[in-house]
Order: structure tokens, then sequence, then C-alpha cells
């Protein structure tokens, strides 16, 4: 099995070097100056959300999907960051065909959280999670994706983060070296990778990144995370990349930083995890 996920790597890093659009340089994206985000309490679980699976095919979505929307989002109200989720490579599956397997998506990440009733983050957000059918994430359709929700519900268009692990890092580095107009305000991909070359680091370095990964992981080598960060650094971008590394841990280093457990558990050689990443993402916006 590990052999095989190896091998699909490879493949897929083959293909992410193919970009399709032209190469155009925008403007930087502006960012929000940083927000207090410290709260004198944990913040309660939103258990008045709704959590529900949209199938493939039952909307206009490229992309079956389980989307969740806080106890207060209204379809009239106000508007609600957004965050996306890309799973791993373990959680594809055909939701038209077979609408179990969009169940699959629930095994980790924010999904997960919320599914187990410990979602809190202390700004409320809209959580979507597609599946992704197609064996890998696809760039186009993931913008696509990302453009349909933001308009399809109640979005702060200023307020749109991607994160993804695994084979959902692979996805967020991929979404973000190949457009220079993407809808990206931050992201967090975890035990991802991709290529490097100079237009995709220019690229990367208009949104602010904060990177996770594992320093034991052999099935996603850190090489990559540990190359990315400096080089975006070394073009003095608006906002510094962050690269957080456990050490001894493998492949699975997403529970502990989607749900925070990480935290004093980090390499002290790299940037620390003092603060969780949905508070990192709300501090910044782009229009």
């Amino acid at each position: 099995m590990k052999n095989t996920m190896v091998n699909v790597l490879a493949v897929a890093l083959i293909l992410l070097g193919c970009s399709k659009d032209p190469i155009q340089l925008s403007p930087e994206p502006e960012t929000s100056n940083p927000v207090d985000t410290t709260t004198t309490s944990k913040p309660t679980p939103d258990t008045g959300g709704i959590h529900k699976a949209m199938l493939l095919g039952s909307d206009a979505a490229p992309y079956g999907y389980y989307v969740y929307t806080p106890s207060t989002y209204k379809k009239d109200g106000p508007t609600f960051p957004l965050l996306i989720f890309l799973h791993g490579a373990g959680e594809t599956g055909n939701s038209k065909t077979s609408p179990v397997e969009l169940d699959k998506v629930l095994v980790n990440g924010p999904p997960n959280m919320i599914k187990n009733k410990t979602w809190a983050p202390t700004h409320p957000m809209i959580v979507v999670s597609p599946q992704c059918h197609e064996g890998w994430w696809d760039r186009d359709h993931v913008r696509q994706f990302i453009k349909f929700i933001s308009t399809t519900y109640r979005v702060d268009q200023k307020r749109i983060y991607l994160t993804g692990l695994s084979m959902g890092g692979y996805g967020t580095f991929d979404q973000l070296n190949s457009y220079d107009d993407n809808q990206i305000a931050a992201a967090v991909p975890i035990a991802g990778s991709g290529l490097m070359n100079a237009l995709f680091t220019q690229r990367i370095s208009k949104v602010p990144i904060w990177v996770f990964h594992g320093e034991a992981d052999k099935i996603v080598p850190p090489d990559f995370s540990k190359a990315i960060v400096p080089a975006i650094n070394a073009l003095n971008p608006k906002v510094r990349a962050k690269l957080t590394l456990y050490p001894g841990v493998e492949h699975n280093s997403w529970k502990m930083t989607y749900t925070g457990s990480g935290m004093g558990k980090e390499d002290p050689a790299y940037d620390p995890f003092a603060m969780d990443i949905y508070n990192w993402m709300y501090q910044y916006t782009k229009p």
C-alpha cells in the first residue's frame, strides 16, 4: 500500500509541473493588520450548526461535498469566513454512484471535529469539505469549486481559507502556485509537497502560508516543506511564510495540527506552534 501511495505521489508531482495558465503577474494581495484573537476562555463548540451532505451531481459543484454552516447562519444574514478542506488519498470516492462514499471526508480534519462536536473556532466559519472522485485534486476543478461555494453560500469574499493534508496538501500548494489571481487569503498545507521553480515560489509568496510536516514522514518526506518556506521568505513577502515541524512524527501530522494538540511538541529550530491555525488564518484578508 505504501509503495502504491509513493508511486501515486511521484506521478502527481510530474503532473503538478504542467501549469496550464499563462504567466501573468498581478499586484500583491492586500492583507489586514493582525487582529486580536485572544480569548479569556476556551470557545464552546457550536453544536447548533448544520453539517449537510451534498452528493456529487446534486448541484453545479464539480465535487460532492459536506458543508457546515454555523448556528447563526441565515440565507439572508451576514457573511462568514470560508474554510475549504482538501482530504487525503484515502478518502476519495464517488458519491454519485455510491452515496455512502461521501462520509469518507469525515475521517480527518475539521469535518471530523464537526462530526465529533469538538469544532469550536473563535470566529465562526463555513466549512466545506469536497470529495475528490478523479484520483487526484485537479487544480482547475478545485478553483471552480471554490468560486462556486463562495457565490452559493453567504461567504465573506475577503476571508476564504484553504487547507489540506497529504494529497490535499499537494492540492493546496498546487492551487497557490497555479494562479496569480486565486481567491485564497491564507493557506495551511499539512504533510504535502509539490514542485519548486521561480514562478511557483513567487505565486505562493503572495498568500500567507503556514506549512506543517512530520520530520519522520517517509510517505511524503518533508524536504519540499523545508525548501519552499525559506525560498518564499527570500522574496521578502508581505507576510513571512511559516514552517512547523514535529520531531519523530511520521505521515499523520494533521490530527495534532487541526486539533491544536501538537502545540509544544514542535521542533524549536522552526516556527513555534503557539497559535491555532484558524485564528492565524483569520488575521488575513484578501479583496
